[in-house]
């Protein structure tokens, strides 16, 4: 098992979905914040930018970069991602899937949705670990906040666009309505820089506006393991992988998708 979990936390996450782990990654800080300042200075055409009503500052995301930020490609092959990974999939094997990256401004004023990232995905399966990691001190109320357990659900939430809140997809029958909040325990953390909140692609969660007087950056490292496997969506995906070239039920390319542990 990775250095830094225990049965606990891998307990945690079988049945919650979600799990916090400590100063994990702290001697990787100084280097992803080198990578996320290159990045925000070199966003791709792929990124996104929101804006909230009335207010100046904006919030950026911006996808699949590693290959063109050396500290991301270090960090995804020479830290624990992928042994802590393996340990919490419950998985032999790991492959890498994509990174995201999240810079809001001060005061932006742009909440995340609660939502389910896997039906935004090309992929589907069970064993699936998504690395939430803050380059910053983070208040609870500006944090990830997570509906402990949703990871359970047996269809999955309809997938909307966050800046008008349409459907994704014109397929609405194979999604259920977002469930009521107040049916689970929202678990929500405090961080410092080197802790990690960790959540299945299945897992429901959303963030707070930033309503604080400072930037927050926050890179996101999305992983599959043993069960994962394409899956044709009615549209496109986010993050969009045209020429991917796949059909539903095959193992996700390694070309593509390097394969970081094999156990």
């Amino acid at each position: 098992m990775a250095k830094f979990i225990n049965q606990s936390d891998v307990q945690s996450y079988r049945e919650d979905g979600v799990v916090i782990l400590r100063g994990v990654f702290t001697e990787w800080v100084d280097i992803l914040g080198h990578g996320a300042e290159f990045h925000l200075k070199n966003p791709s055409k792929q990124s996104l930018v929101h804006h909230g009503e009335h207010l100046q500052g904006y919030f950026l995301e911006d996808f699949c970069n590693w290959r063109r930020i050396p500290e991301y490609t270090d960090f995804i092959f020479n830290s624990s991602l992928a042994s802590i990974a393996s340990d919490l999939m419950e998985s032999n094997s790991v492959q890498f899937f994509h990174d995201h990256f999240f810079y809001k401004e001060a005061k932006s004023g742009v909440p995340t949705p609660w939502h389910q990232d896997i039906p935004y995905y090309c992929v589907s399966g069970h064993q699936t670990v998504s690395f939430w990691l803050p380059l910053e001190s983070r208040q609870k109320n500006v944090s990830l906040k997570v509906l402990a357990g949703s990871h359970m659900l047996n269809k999955e939430v309809r997938p909307t666009s966050w800046s008008n809140n349409e459907s994704f997809y014109e397929d609405n029958e194979a999604f259920m309505d977002m469930p009521d909040s107040d049916q689970y325990e929202i678990k929500e953390w405090e961080t410092e820089p080197g802790d990690v909140i960790v959540f299945n692609f299945k897992t429901i969660h959303g963030a707070n506006a930033n309503t604080v007087d400072k930037v927050s950056r926050t890179l996101s490292f999305r992983l599959m393991g043993d069960d994962v496997v394409f899956r044709e969506r009615p549209g496109r995906t986010s993050p969009n992988f045209p020429g991917i070239n796949q059909k539903t039920g095959e193992r996700m390319r390694e070309d593509w998708f390097p394969t970081l542990w094999s156990g």
